[in-house]
This record gives structure tokens, sequence and C-alpha cells, in this order.
């Protein structure tokens, strides 16, 4: 498999360590606007009773939960997640299906003047276009690597590895991709729980494309062989596996 390329973090300090164990997530409140049918505010979380939460009682409610809210949220159909002309959803998607699955996945992040405040112990409110400011996929690749042991994101390595923690304890896991030209769109995509009518794509019982669902240039609600291994695709310089149970 394809290591990912992104420098190596140098070993932290203690100060490091102690500035990590303060940082705080940077959320937005719901708007009216933001929902499944509208195309507005998709900078913050949807507010809607309708929309099922990932049911944490047993591995087995959370794998049943995760389906019904793929469907609920169907990606393939709603206005929110459509691609326009100038841009596609596949962060606004994922932030949602892991809003909704009880797991922090930005959707807006500290710029840098307030993310030093908030190393320093500071509260900060989170103002959008002031303190926080929207984060796409690249960016959210590196925030992987640099923040996402503090929300509780475990890195793996493999398909196989991921497709199989998803299925056994109904976890949420995540591809994400870095764009190799700087300024440009990734991708990112949720790894998602096999069902009896949506698998992922085996060879020699191997997982060599695992169960997804994403935004994008498509939409679908669940693929896995349509796509391959786009985290490989020459477009990208890096990619991460990333498991959250």
């Amino acid at each position: 498999m394809k290591k990912d390329t992104h420098s190596i973090y140098s070993m932290p300090t203690i100060e490091d360590s102690i500035a990590h164990s303060q940082i705080l997530k940077a959320d937005l409140l719901p708007d009216s606007e933001s929902r499944l049918d509208s195309m507005e505010m998709k900078e913050r979380p949807i507010e809607d009773s309708s929309i099922p939460f990932r049911d944490l009682t047993s591995s087995a409610a959370k794998r049943e939960s995760i389906g019904r809210l793929i469907d609920k949220l169907d990606v393939a159909s709603n206005a929110r997640y459509q691609r326009t002309v100038e841009d596609t959803y596949c962060n606004v998607y994922s932030y949602d299906y892991c809003h909704f699955c009880k797991v922090y996945l930005p959707t807006v992040w500290w710029t840098d003047e307030s993310l030093e405040k908030v190393l320093k112990g500071e509260e900060v409110e989170a103002v959008f276009e002031q303190t926080v400011d929207r984060i796409y996929s690249s960016a959210i690749h590196d925030w992987f690597l640099e923040w996402g042991a503090n929300f509780g994101w475990e890195r793996m390595f493999t398909a196989e590895e991921i497709q199989n923690k998803v299925n056994i304890d109904g976890g949420v896991g995540i591809i994400c991709a870095k764009r190799k030209e700087k300024g440009l769109s990734g991708h990112i995509v949720p790894v998602v729980p096999e069902t009896d009518l949506h698998k992922a794509y085996r060879e020699n019982g191997m997982v060599v494309y695992p169960l997804q669902s994403q935004a994008g240039k498509e939409n679908y609600n669940y693929f896995s062989e349509v796509r391959k291994d786009w985290w490989n695709d020459e477009l990208y310089s890096s990619y991460v596996f990333y498991y959250h149970d």
C-alpha cells in the first residue's frame, strides 16, 4: 500500500502536549436555513428531529442506525449535497455524517490567531469568518494528522482494517486525500458498514475497495468498486484512513 507523503511531525514536547490537551471543537450553532432541502448555510449543523442519530447502545444498534442515517441524509438526492458549477460538497456530507454519528469532524476550524488563543487556554467564541473559517478536505487531511487523536480518531493503514472495524464495531471510518496542487480541493469519504445489499469489493477474500458513501462530482449513498481506489489517483499527494468508535 502506498504510504502518505505528508511530512513527519517532530516529537512533541511537554509544552506541545499541554497545548494539545486544551484544543476545543470549533462548532457553530444551527441555523434554520441549514437543511437537507437547502443549499444555504452548509457550514452549520442541521437541526432536524427527523434525522436519526447513531444509536450507541450496542455494535448492532450502531450499524443499523448508520443505515437509517444514510437513507435519511440521501446524499444522492438531497439538495444540500448536490454539486454546483463552482464546487462539490464531500466535506459537508462527511461533516453531517459524523455529526449524526456523534463523532467530531470539523466543517469550520479556528483561524491561526484564534487557535493561538485557544491553545493558551483562552475562551474564544466560534464566529464564522471571524474566529473560524471553512475547512476543506485537503486541510482536513492535515487536521487528522495534527488534531485527530485529540478527538478520538485512530489512524489505520489498510482498506481491510478499516472496513472490518466499521463492520464489527459500528464505528465511523474516513478516507481523506490531499491534492498535490495547493489551493485545490482534495476528497473525503465515509467508510460505512456493509449490508445485505451493499458490500465492499474483495479480492481473494480481502477488502480492496471499502464500502463508502460520498458527495462529490457524483453522489452515491453506497459505492465500492465503481470508483476503485480513488485515493491513489495522481491528483493526490497523500491520503489517510481514520476510524472512530
